[in-house]
């Protein structure tokens, strides 16, 4: 074969390489319907809302795993991922959130509630200056697991159970936590019973440049 057209080819097969790459990356960046990634991330936060009633199909484990993922992967004050989560499926300790929590009720419908929880051992491992921030490690935790499941389309609610010293020692001693864990808050999640509208928050007047 001619030297020129061997090299020829060669070159051509490359721009085809390249060509086919490039075209993999903007697949990615830009799904078939035109939507950017951007956009369905910012339309996931926007349309989230508190689902409190739940139709009752199972969640699969895959999502139910993912969602567990996505609490873990945020963000945390000197990498001391101060947070422990307890997976609740059992019936009998639904039923018992549910009959002694007012606002927790339900939890007893759920497909299955999540307490994070605050590893007070962890509190030093790292600089001291970020002890006080184990609460907001797992308030972080919390929200990434509300919006990774709204975006499987399982429905969630965040129910307080911190600061309230009456409910953290009705939650540690229903599972049995160790002394060094404080319960944050109960996440209840299942699949929505119906659609239901997101408000909207929007209030420029209560955004402030450089200074109040």
């Amino acid at each position: 074969m001619n030297k020129n057209l061997y090299f020829i080819i060669l070159l051509l097969a490359a721009a085809l390489v390249a060509v086919s790459i490039r075209f993999s990356m903007v697949n990615k960046e830009k799904p078939a319907d035109g939507v950017s990634s951007a956009e369905n991330v910012i339309e996931n936060i926007m349309t989230r809302v508190s689902v409190r009633r739940y139709s009752g199909e199972p969640v699969p484990d895959s999502i139910r795993t993912a969602i567990l993922k996505a609490g873990m992967a945020a963000p945390t004050a000197a990498n001391q991922q101060a947070w422990e989560f307890v997976v609740i499926t059992d019936r009998a300790i639904k039923d018992s959130i549910s009959n002694n929590f007012q606002y927790a009720k339900m939890v007893k419908n759920s497909d299955f509630a999540v307490v994070v929880c605050g590893n007070m051992d962890l509190l030093f491992a790292g600089d001291r200056r970020e002890a006080g921030n184990w609460l907001l490690d797992c308030s972080c935790a919390s929200e990434n697991m509300l919006l990774a499941a709204h975006a499987y389309g399982v429905g969630g609610v965040w129910c307080g159970v911190y600061p309230e010293e009456d409910r953290m020692a009705f939650v540690a001693k229903m599972l049995n936590l160790p002394s060094n864990l404080v319960p944050v808050n109960i996440l209840s999640f299942g699949y929505p019973e119906a659609a239901s509208t997101p408000k909207d928050k929007w209030d420029p007047a209560k955004v402030h440049y450089n200074a109040f």
